[in-house]
């Protein structure tokens, strides 16, 4: 799922399905991007267009690996989609991509986008370590990186989380490292570490340190691995200064299982938010309140759609809208309706919807 760690499939019962949907509302959904590959990160950008990244649908290689069960070769499919004056282009295309002959899957593309200036930053995930990354393909030279991207579609290489995790290891478990999120601040960018389970700085110099590392947790289901990895997926700062950190979780994915991580400004962390389900993003609207996207909102593996939910003080947390089929990030548009990338492990049906509760 996503390119992350250790993953498993994805079963749906008719009954989950239905209570889900059922719990959906009165909300209005509309469809604003369709066509996409593997669509993630969203944002708006300073002319007001709405990005989403596409980790893309591979191709036929070579080079092609075996990863998680599954065989992934490489394209240059990876790309960058605009929505601007009700126009769908592509804004950037050509980046490395690695999925399933169906396009399913897919890694090693652009995963999070988050706009400073008129710099868009973006991550490009590829799970591993630097010698998986050298040994695939110089193709893939960008995965694994933090990249800018100027309004022109020039490209420039930012850090490298890959191997800053193989150099420092900074949750000591597994040399393992995928990035996933960032967060374009000034001065700064953050990026978590989806496998490396870890918060990461870089400053503008491109000098990388750690913000924070998480631990696995013991399981708590009678089957699967003894723990639990954290996995961090998504940043965004909270209007008290503060980084909130969301957290997917490992396999089996165990309902309720999931956090939300704080880490102040002084660099203390705490947990934020817990009883939530395989979060893959997290948003504050201009009220104050956060709102956290569940890649599903029951275990294991995904048992129920997803769901946005507003995150209260102790769960249950309030479902705003539980209809969606694996989605895989969201924002908060200045209209004030969510915006949401669904489909979002599938080539050619990935969307973005906008949901106005």
């Amino acid at each position: 799922m996503l390119g992350f760690r250790r993953v498993g499939g994805l079963v749906v019962s008719a009954f989950a399905a239905a209570i889900f949907a059922a719990s959906a509302g009165a909300a209005t959904v509309t469809p604003v991007m369709t066509g996409l590959d593997n669509p993630r990160g969203l944002a708006f950008g300073p002319e007001g267009g709405l990005y989403v990244t596409e980790t893309g649908r591979g191709g036929t290689g070579p080079p092609c690996r075996v990863n998680r069960g599954l065989v992934t070769c490489y394209g240059p499919t990876g790309a960058i989609s605009r929505l601007w004056h009700g126009v769908q282009e592509r804004w950037v295309t050509g980046l490395p991509s690695m999925a399933t002959p169906s396009g399913i899957e897919a890694e090693a593309g652009p995963e999070d986008i988050s706009f400073h200036g008129r710099g868009a930053y973006v991550t490009m995930g590829l799970p591993g370590t630097p010698a998986v990354r050298a040994s695939l393909s110089p193709a893939l030279a960008l995965s694994g990186r933090l990249l800018k991207i100027a309004p022109s579609g020039r490209i420039k290489q930012i850090a490298d989380p890959v191997s800053y995790e193989a150099a420092n290891n900074p949750d000591g478990g597994l040399v393992d490292s995928n990035p996933y999120g960032v967060l374009a601040l000034p001065g700064r960018q953050i990026v978590t570490d989806a496998g490396g389970n870890s918060v990461l700085e870089v400053r503008a110099n491109g000098t990388v340190s750690t913000l924070a590392a998480y631990g696995a947790r013991p399981n708590p289901l009678p089957f699967g691995p003894p723990f639990v990895e954290s996995v961090e997926t998504a940043v965004a700062e909270g209007p008290d200064g503060a980084l909130y950190v969301s957290e997917l979780t490992g396999a089996p994915f165990p309902t309720g299982f999931a956090r939300i991580h704080r880490i102040g400004p002084d660099g203390t962390t705490t947990v934020h938010a817990s009883g939530l389900t395989a979060v893959v993003d997290l948003a504050f609207a201009d009220d104050g309140a956060l709102y956290a996207l569940q890649h599903g909102s029951c275990g294991p593996f995904f048992a129920c759609p997803g769901s946005i939910v507003r995150v209260g003080a102790a769960p249950p947390h309030a479902v705003v809208y539980a209809a969606l089929s694996r989605p895989s990030a969201f924002t908060i548009g200045p209209d004030g309706a969510f915006y949401v990338s669904n489909n979002g492990a599938s080539a050619g049906v990935g969307e973005v919807l906008r949901i106005q509760p």
